[in-house]
């Protein structure tokens, strides 16, 4: 949907960042885990390219393989590039040990990694979104080196 004014009001705020993790998180580490995995978007962005996001680092690279077709809508593109986020924070923290997901008081969801470092998977989708860089798979080998 095209609307000028609304088209003018994002040039000037930039794009909406996506999710917020509220109340008591740490009790819950599987359901909020489940919670960020669902990323529904990107998976029916993948399934009608013909790609089946299971959660591997495989997936990672094929989805850094798709042409972007959401960076023409610009409505889509800030969710798409959240659950780009959310699906590559699922992938580091099913795969990577002791990798798990980390709730800031603010409510974004990071992931934490064994070293300690958080990665901010979330803004890492956007970018990758808007951008194509840094790649998924990019930011998934650094983190599993970490």
């Amino acid at each position: 949907m095209h609307i000028p004014f609304l088209d003018n009001w994002r040039k000037r705020h930039g794009a909406a960042h996506g999710v917020a993790v509220l109340g008591p998180s740490q009790d819950d580490p599987e359901g909020v885990a489940e919670l960020l995995s669902e990323c529904a978007l990107l998976r029916d962005q993948a399934e009608s390219a013909g790609l089946e996001l299971d959660d591997s680092p495989r997936s990672l690279e094929a989805l850094d393989q798709l042409l972007p077709r959401w960076r023409d809508d610009p409505e889509e593109l800030p969710w798409l590039g959240n659950d780009a986020g959310l699906y590559l924070g699922t992938v580091i923290v099913r795969t990577v040990p002791e990798a798990a997901w980390q709730v800031w008081p603010n409510g974004q969801p990071v992931v934490r990694l064994p070293s300690g470092r958080e990665v901010n998977v979330v803004e890492a989708g956007l970018d990758w979104a808007v951008s194509g860089a840094p790649e998924l798979s990019q930011i998934y080998a650094e983190a599993s080196e970490d």
